[in-house]
């Protein structure tokens, strides 16, 4: 029992038959975070405002280009972390929040908070997103764990039907009660609007990667399944509830200061896994530095690609994430 126990333990630590390499500040790493430093700083250039040549350039870099930089990289550590964090429980490869309906949910919730308060606040609007997309999700597992699944392909299809419904409620209910717009500028996720005074809650997301390290090995063991988990004194309706929760708390915040950002979860820990394993602790740094680089991209090329207007950062994540959810499709089609 003792050998088993052991072999359980090991397993854990690196799931797939990959070298784990325990040490974080490797030169790759280091690599990644120089690189992507860098282009936090061509973000912080890159803009149809002047910055020098006009008088008040270093006051709207204060204003609106430093807190667009930090959003990008606050949000693109919540929503990889999210995804690794889903994939993880879920034990499958192409879960996260767009693929379970979990981004739906949230904009179910803000739609519900604009019609009990017209004018809601942005702490109001948080609350109302994460809650409803901690609700979603939790249906969703249950209905995961009441099902039998013949094949791990059904788990995105049946999320992403889910969020049909979801969004389409939402869409009737902004329809009857004439808040389309509302629902529309949610969809359409972009960082224009991001200024002083309305991004501040976004720090939370630093806590939420603190407390995603802290219970890493956990959140890793209950990825094996319910039976390992629990024969390794794990309880996994507990770590399950806790990952969930987590995980509503970063969409929940970035869908209601941002908007929907489609694929991001999904792009990112995939890439990291197919290199280092599936070991949350090891994996999330560079899932975090990963997730800030490509968003950062993305919105660089946003800016660029038809200047001197803008096109939602949205567009450019749905288009590189479908590409790469269609190619590990044809992927594990091809090993099968």
């Amino acid at each position: 029992m003792i050998k088993e126990k052991t072999h359980m333990i090991k397993r854990a630590e690196c799931i797939q038959p990959l070298p784990c390499d325990n040490r974080m500040w490797t030169k790759q790493f280091i690599l990644a975070v120089i690189i992507v430093t860098i282009l936090a700083v061509v973000s912080l250039f890159t803009g149809v405002y002047d910055i020098f040549k006009q008088e008040d350039g270093l006051r709207m870099v204060f204003i609106t280009r430093i807190p667009r930089t930090v959003v990008l990289l606050l949000t693109g550590a919540a929503m990889s972390m999210a995804g690794l964090v889903m994939q993880l429980i879920t034990q499958n490869r192409l879960v996260e929040a767009t693929t379970t309906g979990t981004i739906e949910w949230a904009g179910l919730g803000l739609v519900c908070v604009y019609l009990f308060f017209p004018a809601p606040s942005l702490l109001l609007r948080m609350g109302g997103a994460i809650l409803f997309s901690f609700t979603g999700t939790m249906i969703f597992f249950v209905f995961l764990r009441k099902i039998k699944l013949r094949s791990s392909l059904i788990v995105p299809i049946i999320g992403m039907m889910l969020g049909a419904v979801i969004s389409a409620i939402s869409t009737f209910i902004g329809l009857v009660f004439n808040m389309s717009q509302n629902i529309e500028s949610w969809f359409v996720g972009s960082f224009s609007s991001v200024q002083v005074g309305r991004y501040e809650y976004l720090w939370l997301i630093v806590i939420i990667t603190i407390l995603i390290f802290i219970y890493a090995d956990r959140l890793t063991l209950a990825g094996l399944g319910e039976d390992v988990a629990t024969s390794l004194g794990v309880n996994y309706n507990r770590i399950v509830i806790l990952g969930t929760g987590l995980i509503s708390l970063a969409v929940g915040i970035v869908a209601a200061v941002i908007g929907n950002l489609p694929f991001l979860g999904l792009i990112v820990p995939n890439i990291v896994s197919m290199y280092r394993g599936d070991n949350l602790r090891n994996n999330l740094p560079w899932v975090c530095v990963l997730g800030m680089g490509t968003i950062t991209v993305c919105d660089i090329i946003s800016r660029v690609i038809i200047a001197p207007f803008e096109v939602p950062v949205s567009l450019i994540l749905g288009t590189v994430g479908s590409v790469v959810f269609i190619s590990i499709l044809l992927k594990r089609r091809r090993k099968r």
